[in-house]
């Protein structure tokens, strides 16, 4: 009897999609993760979140920004979905560098977050590089 690792290196094709697919899922549970660990602190009403309350202007603004995060992040998720998920996540953290730029925090995390999620995407939706940067 054959073990997997030999029907593996039998059927390369068979591999290179398994590795595919553990690298989508990967950097797509990588991106959600982010905005949903983000929503799920902001609504906590721990220290850290009443601190960004105080900054975003409040506790209803903080709730709405956390559902948005959570429905970008199931947008995200669903393959059929994620185009619209990337751009939303794609514009959601630009409006969260230009936060960071204007009250003068640093906005290093913020700047990588957002190119983890536009190389996620380029992977995840090859059509957006042949977009951007033609034949």
């Amino acid at each position: 009897m054959q073990s997997n690792t030999d029907i593996l290196e039998k059927q390369p094709s068979l591999k290179r999609i398994t590795m595919n697919s553990i690298l989508y899922w990967t950097i797509t549970g990588l991106v959600a993760m982010v905005f949903v660990g983000s929503a799920i602190i902001n609504l906590s009403g721990n220290t850290k979140a009443k601190g960004i309350e105080a900054s975003l202007g409040g506790r209803s603004n903080q709730i709405i920004l956390s559902i948005l995060k959570l429905i970008i992040a199931a947008l995200w998720i669903i393959p059929q979905s994620g185009l619209f998920g990337a751009l939303l996540a794609i514009a959601y953290m630009g409006g969260a560098i230009a936060h960071h730029f204007t009250s003068k925090t640093s906005i290093t995390a913020v700047v990588i977050i957002q190119i983890i999620i536009w190389l996620a995407s380029v992977y995840r939706f090859p059509e957006l590089l042949l977009r951007l940067v033609g034949n």
